[in-house]
């Protein structure tokens, strides 16, 4: 079974998250995970945390053991301190799930 997750972030800086993709992604393969689905939304319509959304994806691994080692992969830490923490406002995790 894998494991899938449902994120809406407030990006602000289009072209240095565009970097963040490109820097993690071949880590995120590494670690077996992919993205199924990817929107930029240009209106929400219900938030229940209130915090501003303009970009859903779905990302998925192979369990949730290969997420977390994915998320603490120090390869991974660096490219996110380098372009995620500056281009990205807000992060809301939608949902969990098994698939």
């Amino acid at each position: 079974m894998s494991f899938e997750m449902v994120v809406g972030l407030n990006v602000k800086d289009d072209a240095l998250y565009a970097s963040y993709r490109d820097a993690m992604t071949p880590i995120l393969v590494k670690f077996g995970g992919g993205f199924r689905y990817d929107f930029v939304v240009s209106q929400v319509l219900k938030n229940d945390e209130r915090r501003p959304i303009n970009r859903v994806f779905t990302i998925h691994f192979e369990n949730k053991d290969s997420m977390e080692k994915f998320f603490s992969d120090p390869e991974y830490v660096s490219a996110k301190e380098m372009f995620f923490e500056k281009s990205v406002g807000d992060t809301t995790i939608i949902s969990q799930y098994e698939r």
